[in-house]
């Protein structure tokens, strides 16, 4: 063996310096600087631009091309993190954040996750971390019975529930469970006529799924939905497109129904989903991942009657329910099947907790085997709100996206798109006055002696659709507000999503009048030749 240099005697010798990387006090001092510095942030979030404002490539001009040699203390870490990190973020927590979906925090939500990596166990069985695992087990029974689910989804039934990290992961698992389940029965040399559903509305994370599962890509199905069923997913349009694919010799195996959809909040029906599904030996996943969380009060549980009868259940905690990212709820009827399809057991876990078969080994319910300690940021938020301020904090949300409805339906330049049904609003700016005529293009002179355009409904789409691209970037770039889109039957429309923890009334006001500002300005410098082009 070689002898080391000076330069390795030296690095050995003062390896972290005077401090090891988990010193008590060290941690107290920096431990306290870090949240100051985020209790100002927060203090201070609806000052910054919304939307990030920076280019593409920005930090790396910005920041060494190397790792540095010695360390750096935690002020001039921190003085970096306010003059190159900030300028780069999108401020989710925003009270003028209104984009997406919400990822609504709350001080519960983030001293559990600090709680959480503190206690950085790795909970992958009971054994691992027998506290893990059984507040985990509770806290989905808790929450469970807030949204009055059937006991078959509980852990005090004949159920469980378990935290996943996103509801991507949540549909993975079911659906590999699904596949499992039928293959076990027909064989698994059939993988290649199974067909998995949806509608042209669901979140894509179900068609990724069915890619990683190993279902046919042409075996997806995006059925289609309609305006007159508000773009729900009709059960009689889903039953004719299983017909003809078993008329095609194919078979059914998994549909997911959504309790509020990405692009417009819709609401599939599940009970008559259910039933159709229940013919065809289907599965059933209910993705909740946004809505989900409302159910709890008592005039929003309606939208998940008939979830009695489908196999699977997921909402995302982390999306409007005031526990931090990453935190998604997966209630199952059937634990087994998960099990089945996604346990391993090596020598190297084999212990005596598992082979009483009296404990759950999460490992078995989920895609990794690493796993975080989640459901402390949830039992956080449960026990320092309570049920009854959790509903109160939602219908807040609702009552000022009510609101901001009241506000573009008074306003004759603008329509609201789809019904509203939660706390999101989707709605668009009207081109300027024209006379229609259907299929015919001209020019007509009205009572001012104006002219104007004569257009069909195609060319009208077209124009509102560029009108409204064109808009909302102007809008998004003040970094006042910041809403995204969405289009639904051809249709361009900005949604608006309240659910910010900090977002206040004079929050959707202040979005309102920056909207009006820039509906002015736009319509007044219109010119047809630049938005149809």
């Amino acid at each position: 063996m070689g002898s080391l240099n000076t330069e390795d005697v030296l690095e050995h010798s003062s390896a972290f310096g005077a401090t090891n990387p988990l010193d008590p006090e060290e941690f107290r001092r920096q431990g306290h600087m870090i949240i100051d510095f985020l209790a100002d942030y927060y203090r201070d979030v609806e000052k910054y631009p919304v939307r990030s404002q920076v280019e593409p490539g920005y930090l790396r001009k910005r920041l060494p091309e190397t790792a540095p040699y010695n360390p750096e203390s935690i002020e001039t870490i921190l003085q970096d993190v306010t003059s190159e990190i900030i300028p780069g973020l999108t401020h989710w927590q925003s009270p003028n954040y209104y984009a997406y979906f919400p990822s609504s925090g709350s001080v519960a939500g983030f001293l559990g996750e600090m709680l959480s990596t503190g206690f950085n166990v790795v909970g992958f069985n009971w054994m691992s971390s027998p506290a893990a695992t059984e507040l985990e087990s509770i806290v989905m029974d808790w929450f469970g019975k807030m949204l009055n689910l059937p006991k078959s989804y509980l852990f005090s039934g004949t159920g469980g529930g378990v935290l996943q990290g996103t509801t991507c992961e949540a549909i993975l698992c079911t659906l590999t469970a699904a596949r499992d389940r039928k293959l076990n029965k027909i064989g698994r040399e059939h993988i290649g006529r199974l067909v998995v559903y949806g509608s042209d509305q669901t979140h894509c994370a179900l068609q990724k799924a069915a890619q990683i599962a190993g279902i046919n890509p042409k075996n997806f199905r995006a059925v289609k939905t309609f305006k007159a069923n508000s773009f729900g997913l009709a059960a009689s349009t889903l039953r004719e497109v299983i017909l003809e694919d078993i008329e095609a010799g194919l078979i059914p195996l998994f549909v997911c129904p959504t309790v509020g959809t990405t692009s417009s909040t819709a609401v599939d029906p599940i009970g008559p989903i259910c039933e159709v599904a229940k013919e065809y030996e289907m599965w059933v996943h209910i993705d909740a991942a946004y809505a989900g969380s409302a159910c709890i009060c008592p005039e929003f549980r309606h939208f998940i009657d008939g979830v009695e009868e489908a196999d699977s259940f997921s909402l995302n905690a982390h999306k409007w329910f005031f526990t931090t990212l990453d935190c998604c709820c997966l209630w199952v009827k059937d634990p087994s099947s998960l099990v089945k399809a996604l346990s391993t057991n090596p020598e190297y876990l084999r212990n005596k907790a598992t082979e009483s078969r009296q404990v759950v080994d999460y490992k078995d319910w989920q895609i990794a085997l690493s796993r975080r300690f989640r459901s402390m940021k949830l039992w956080m938020v449960l026990r320092s709100y309570g049920v009854t301020n959790l509903r109160n904090f939602l219908r807040s949300h609702v009552r000022m996206a009510k609101t901001f409805e009241g506000l573009v339906g008074a306003d004759r330049r603008f329509e609201i798109t789809v019904p509203r049904t939660f706390a999101m609003v989707c709605f668009r700016l009207l081109p300027p006055t024209t006379v229609k005529v259907c299929g015919e293009n001209g020019v007509h002179q009205n009572g001012n002696g104006v002219i104007a355009v004569l257009r069909n409904e195609n060319e009208e789409l077209v124009l509102a659709n560029k009108l409204n691209q064109v808009y909302l970037e102007t809008v998004n770039a003040t970094g006042s507000v910041y809403m995204t889109h969405a289009v639904v039957g051809g249709v361009y429309m900005i949604r608006f999503a309240v659910g910010s923890t900090l977002t206040e009334e004079r929050h959707v006001i202040h979005a309102w009048e920056v909207l009006q500002e820039h509906a002015d300005l736009i319509l007044s410098k219109f010119d047809e030749a630049n938005f149809s082009s």
